[in-house]
């Protein structure tokens, strides 16, 4: 039987504006009493003085006396002349100016930097039998020290770490810095390097030890990322680590490089490794206002044998959604990067006002490919959808599909940090056995932005899904597309947005019902300021919807919010207003997930 949709809406509008204003008005929390404005330099460099100024130890003091202020304001003109010199101005002219308002003491540093000092030459002379190594001789060239540029000390300093880190990574663990100078003439504003790097010997690995009984020998080689003979790598030995780590085999692992042995320029490694608990159970629980209560329990066997395999069983249970799962995964290939899963499922969902209850049998291929992840799966879908007009219909689908998504961060990769993207194409056609032939495409993108290094971040997100149907009618629930709710268009009630049909119950009421439509697109724009530690307030604006007809206009909403992360509690909260419908009410939307 068809279940009444669940009507969410918040009935305080006046509250919207009123939480606005507070978002955008929140600020630091600590208040100041000296103030330190430099003038005259870009802000990379008006930064560096404020660290360098002993005056901004005091900035948040209530304990500090004119006196003192007057005392440190005058230590600054030397302390910000000290805090120009790693920049190349050796020569500036500092005036400071104190005053002092209502609140706080203001220290103006007016700044006037000079002519700066010029790298007139940069010599890099690379000897020992790595002279000729590619990597090396290519730093200078690539190095941001170059000959006309401002001085900067940073970029000598860079340049120096870089030869001899790059030295160590490619095996020339016996090289050192046998000169390393900067002559700065600060009269005729010139500057001179001078670095020599002596390589030394090329190391490379020995004898390769493992000391470990969780896996067999055979899959742990397949983790290493070195084998004997092969020239000796740190981020070789880092990657190891790494993927090693992330297999969830481990408690611990140790890989320690031996003593270098200085004729045979080879060096022993012993890997450990510390079984890590077999089991592994997991329990969240959280509140919605699109889910209600809901709840998740996992257990996972971490160690079904010793050839990797993994067993795990998911529940998850809100009044939307009803999920039992099943899912077996064994390494193959590379076993850090590549997987296969067989996972076999019962799934109760609620979506609009459809509801499908179906059985799944699913089979994927999981590899990892440069900074993205592909899985290839076939499916098996027994699904039964109930219509609002009291109708059902069952259908078996066999669905074959490809997906790409950007890598998580790990070993392989930190690129995308900041960043997710997924892309799926999936169909069932008549010709396998389906019961109806469908094309799907689904993809969704979010991206954050720090704006200028500051407390303000700007967050994008996007969705877009379309699909070619034989038969629409016959399309499962769970294949239509469905927007609104607090992670799509927030004005709107979740799977609100969609094509609906007009439906008379028994009393002779009409009412017109969601069913999902053949396309989708939603976007998200969303300006947030870091408030204190893990807390932040957010403005943001939503458009989108799901339809059948590319002709249906997209529907708007505006809201603020507010996300507070704690070690084991997930908080967020979003007021939001629908601009293309102003007679509805502001939403609510509030989410709280605990871990345990």
């Amino acid at each position: 039987m068809h279940r009444p949709r669940r009507d969410r809406r918040w009935r305080s509008p006046a509250l919207l504006a009123t939480c606005l204003a507070l978002a955008l008005a929140c600020g630091s929390a600590a208040a100041e009493t000296i103030r330190i404005e430099v003038d005259g330099v870009d802000r990379a460099i008006a930064d560096n003085i404020r660290g360098f100024l002993t005056l901004g130890r005091y900035a948040e003091r209530t304990d500090v006396t004119d006196s003192q202020v007057r005392r440190l304001a005058d230590r600054a003109v030397d302390e910000a002349a000290d805090a120009l010199r790693p920049f190349g101005f050796y020569e500036p002219v500092i005036r400071s100016r104190t005053s002092r308002d209502d609140a706080r003491w203001i220290v103006r540093l007016k700044v006037k930097p000079g002519e700066p000092v010029l790298v007139t030459s940069v010599d890099v002379q690379i000897t020992g039998p790595g002279s000729e190594h590619a990597a090396l001789n290519q730093l200078a060239a690539a190095s941001l020290l170059q000959p006309g540029a401002r001085l900067e000390h940073a970029h000598y300093d860079q340049l120096r770490n870089d030869l001899l880190r790059t030295a160590l990574d490619n095996g020339f663990l016996d090289a050192k810095l046998t000169r390393r100078e900067l002559i700065v003439n600060p009269v005729e504003r010139t500057a001179a390097a001078h670095l020599e790097l002596e390589t030394g010997g090329l190391y490379r690995f020995g004898a390769i030890e493992v000391e470990q009984d969780v896996l067999r020998d055979e899959l742990i080689e397949r983790f290493i990322r070195f084998e004997s003979g092969q020239v000796f790598s740190n981020a070789r030995i880092r990657n190891t680590q790494f993927a090693l780590e992330d297999s969830n085999f481990f408690s611990n692992v140790t890989i320690a490089p031996g003593q270098r042995d200085p004729e045979t320029l080879t060096v022993p490694v012993t890997i450990r490794g510390e079984p890590i608990k077999r089991d592994r159970y997991t329990v969240s629980l959280g509140y919605g206002t699109d889910t209600d209560v809901r709840g998740r329990f996992a257990w996972e066997n971490r160690r079904v044998n010793t050839r990797g395999h993994r067993l795990r069983f998911e529940v998850t249970a809100s009044a939307v959604l009803q999920e039992v799962v099943t899912r077996y995964i064994i390494p193959v290939g590379d076993p850090a990067l590549e997987k296969l899963e067989f996972s076999a499922g019962y799934i109760n969902e609620e979506l609009g006002d459809l509801d499908s209850e179906r059985y799944e049998l699913i089979g994927s291929l999981t590899q990892a490919m440069g900074n993205w992840q592909r899985v290839l799966f076939f499916k098996v879908n027994d699904e039964t959808t109930d219509f609002p007009d009291g109708t059902s219909n069952s259908q078996l689908l066999l669905i074959p599909g490809i997906s790409y998504s950007s890598m998580p961060p790990n070993f392989l990769t930190g690129w995308m940090r900041t960043a997710a993207y997924y892309f799926e194409l999936s169909g069932s056609p008549e010709t396998l056995g389906s019961d109806s032939s469908y094309l799907r495409f689904y993809s969704r993108a979010e991206r954050v932005w720090p704006l200028s290094g500051g407390p303000w971040h700007l967050r994008l997100r996007g969705e877009f899904g379309t699909s070619w149907v034989s038969d629409f009618s016959e399309l499962p629930a769970s294949q239509r597309f469905f927007a609104g709710g607090d992670r799509s268009v927030r004005g709107f009630a979740l799977d609100e947005l969609s094509p609906t049909v007009e439906t008379v119950n028994s009393a002779g009421e009409t009412s017109r019902q969601s069913i999902g439509g053949e396309h989708k697109i939603v976007g998200s724009i969303e300006l947030e300021r870091d408030i204190f530690t893990n807390f932040r307030a957010a403005v943001f604006y939503d458009t989108g919807n799901a339809f059948s007809d590319w002709s249906i206009p997209l529907e708007y909403s505006v809201g603020v919010g507010l996300r507070w992360r704690l070690p084991m509690l997930l908080i967020g909260f979003d007021i939001a207003q629908a601009l293309s419908d102003r007679d509805k009410n502001p939403r609510l939307h509030l989410n709280i997930t605990q871990v345990l």
